[in-house]
């Protein structure tokens, strides 16, 4: 079983964090309950994705806080960024190949950091500026919300295209 030591804000002692042979996270209190499967959660995913993440139980409740990932050790980190992976789906838009049409319905062919795909923008109020930083959430029709970090940082036929949109 691989094992680590994190902090919480929820108890004074640390928590013991390791995977049980089920590749699940089990969090063992101080006073020797172990808690099964319990899973990160980010509180805000987007705009903070390494402050304030939360383990919870399988019942749903927050059994610890991590106040900034930074803060664990980098196992701990590693342990917990990539459980946070393996539940996490969201491309980031690193250009814009082509669109259909200038007006919406339109397919977006995009590439990403996952490759290239192709998706159907239904409106243009399926894109949404997040944060002050510049950064786009795009829903395409099936529910995949794809991130443009900053979108002064794409290349000018991109932006072009995504001016269009906004």
């Amino acid at each position: 079983m691989q094992s680590m030591s994190i902090p919480t804000t929820l108890e004074s002692q640390p928590l013991h964090l390791e995977k049980d042979p089920f590749g699940q996270l089990v969090l063992l209190r101080p006073s020797g309950e172990r808690v099964q499967g319990v899973v990160p959660v980010r509180a805000f995913p987007i705009q903070s994705p390494d402050d304030g993440v939360s383990l919870v139980s399988q019942e749903g409740h927050e059994v610890a806080w991590i106040e900034r990932l930074s803060s664990l050790a980098p196992e701990v980190q590693a342990l917990i960024r990539q459980e946070l992976g393996s539940r996490e789906f969201m491309p980031v838009i690193e250009k814009i190949l082509a669109v259909s049409s200038l007006s919406t319905p339109c397919t977006w062919r995009v590439r990403t950091d996952r490759g290239n795909t192709e998706f159907l923008l239904r409106g243009d109020e399926d894109i949404r500026r997040i944060g002050k930083d510049h950064a786009l959430l795009v829903a395409d029709a099936h529910g995949i919300q794809y991130l443009v970090r900053d979108q002064l940082a794409l290349d000018a036929a991109s932006r072009k295209i995504l001016d269009r949109f906004l």
